[in-house]
């Protein structure tokens, strides 16, 4: 298998070299950042089985998507937004198990008819988070930092790199599409962002 030396092959050649399929490439850019994006993702998880399964997510989305991407940055910070988003959709999943199990755990007692209702409400979460997969990657990833990260405007701003006026049009993109799309009331889908 060929090698490609570090120091010779920039992240932006070894990506161009993985748009055509070539393994060394990849396996090139995965050990150059595997370390580092671990770290960020053991920080914020505190897991190490989890924080390996999202860094093997974000390579896995990487060499899946290998002939589309583009960067407008580097690869670090690429790859460090990707991470961050992976590790918000981990724990908005775990929360959001959590929640169901709560809410299970309170009405069950009280309602007949809780697991009908249980479900009803599992699938309309089920469809918002499929809507928000398909949102563009940069509304979704702003959209994600303020619902699921509590996020200002300000911060996602400068956390991205981008001024605070694309932050809100992003989010007002986002509510308008996920509205649209599973359609319902705006007080309906605060509803269930705030699940």
């Amino acid at each position: 298998m060929l090698v490609y030396p570090s120091e010779t092959y920039t992240d932006s050649k070894l990506l161009e070299l993985i748009s055509k399929d070539d393994r060394a490439a990849f396996t090139e850019l995965y050990n150059r950042y595997w370390d580092k994006i671990f770290a960020v993702a053991m920080h914020r998880l505190d897991d190490e089985h989890e924080a390996e399964e999202v860094v093997q997510e974000v390579f896995l989305s990487i060499w899946q998507r290998r002939e589309s991407i583009q960067l407008t940055h580097t690869f670090a910070t690429y790859l460090s937004v990707a991470v961050k988003y992976k590790i918000i959709n981990h724990l908005a999943r775990q929360q959001r198990k959590q929640q169901h199990i709560d809410y299970l755990a309170i009405t069950a007692p009280y309602t007949e008819d809780s697991t009908g209702q249980w479900l009803s409400e599992k699938e309309l979460q089920q469809q918002l988070e499929q809507c928000v997969s398909m949102l563009p990657e940069k509304c979704r990833i702003v959209f994600l930092l303020s619902r699921e990260e509590g996020k200002t405007n300000a911060q996602i701003a400068s956390e991205l790199n981008i001024s605070e006026k694309t932050v809100e049009a992003h989010m007002t993109k986002a509510l308008r599409t996920l509205r649209k799309t599973l359609n319902v009331s705006i007080p309906v889908l605060l509803y269930l962002l705030d699940k």
